[in-house]
Parts: C-alpha cells; sequence; structure tokens
C-alpha cells in the first residue's frame, strides 16, 4: 500500500473507531468481543482498501464487514472460552448513565438475529433494503425481525428493573 494511502486509510480508521466500536458492543454486549470485531473489521478493510475507499457508501461497506464478523463469532461457539465466574466490567467513575445501563438491559432481552436488524434499522440508521443486504436475508425477514424484536423490547420495558 502506498503512503498516501496509508494515510488516508488511519484518518478513516480514527473517524470511525468509536461509532464501530459501540454499534459492536450494541450487538454482542461485550466490550472486549468488540473491540476484537472491530480489529477484524479494520483488517479486513486493510486487506481490501485499494476497492474500498472508492465505494459510494463505504460506512455501509465497513457496517457490514462488521456485523458479517459479528454473525461468524456467534456461528463458532467453540472458539471462544466460556468463564466459570462472571468478570466484572470497569465502570467509568460515577457508572454509566442511567438511559444507557437501561439499554443494555433491553438489549440483552432481544435474540441476536433480531439484535442485529435492531442496531442495524435503528441505532445505524439503515434501509430495510440495506439491513438485508448487510445480513443476507429478505427485506421481509427484516421487517419481521425488527418487529419481533420491537416487541421483544417492549416486554422487556414491561418487566420490573432489577437491581
Amino acid at each position: 500500500m502506498l503512503r498516501a494511502d496509508e494515510d488516508e486509510y488511519r484518518q478513516f480508521v480514527v473517524a470511525r473507531l468509536e461509532p464501530l466500536r459501540r454499534m459492536a458492543f450494541l450487538l454482542c454486549r461485550n466490550w472486549h468481543t468488540a473491540d476484537d470485531l472491530v480489529s477484524i473489521t479494520f483488517g479486513k478493510l486493510y486487506r481490501r482498501w485499494g476497492r474500498a475507499r472508492d465505494m459510494e457508501n463505504l460506512d455501509a461497506y465497513v457496517r457490514a464487514i462488521l456485523t458479517h464478523a459479528w454473525l461468524d463469532e456467534r456461528r463458532r461457539p467453540w472458539r471462544r472460552e466460556d468463564a466459570t465466574d462472571p468478570v466484572p466490567e470497569s465502570v467509568a467513575p460515577g457508572g454509566e448513565p442511567p438511559d444507557v445501563a437501561m439499554l443494555r438491559r433491553l438489549l440483552a432481552a432481544v435474540p441476536p438475529r433480531q439484535r442485529a436488524v435492531i442496531v442495524l434499522r435503528f441505532y445505524c440508521d439503515l434501509s430495510v433494503a440495506q439491513t438485508a443486504d448487510i445480513l443476507g436475508i429478505s427485506e421481509g425477514a427484516v421487517k419481521s425481525q425488527a418487529a419481533r424484536g420491537l416487541e421483544a423490547l417492549r416486554q422487556a420495558t414491561a418487566q420490573p428493573v432489577e437491581e
């Protein structure tokens, strides 16, 4: 890769790192896994940068890589270790804002495929067609998964908050 291309790639990564990290966290609900997914995504993007940088919607392409990396990880349970005791996540001083904690709790109640549709449709603000293209499913499946996921979120909001 040429020096100018590397600089352009590096600027893209710096600008998109945090939004992609948050998207990955919303999908997998674990910061360490989210960081791994973002690393995989940027590694794949680096190998394809020469062609990818000229794409009309590079952000959508990168979100698709990230989503596919998460789905691949979900399909390979034997590659992950199961902890015997839960490891506490470090929290910034003052804790999480209440709305972030509630969002984490609500998304945990939604099955993975529905969570992927909800994150892509409503967090990333993608259309039904774009979401279907990224996940490799029909538009009807996106609509039904979104409806089921939103219903799961409604049911989760009706449950009392566990402290």
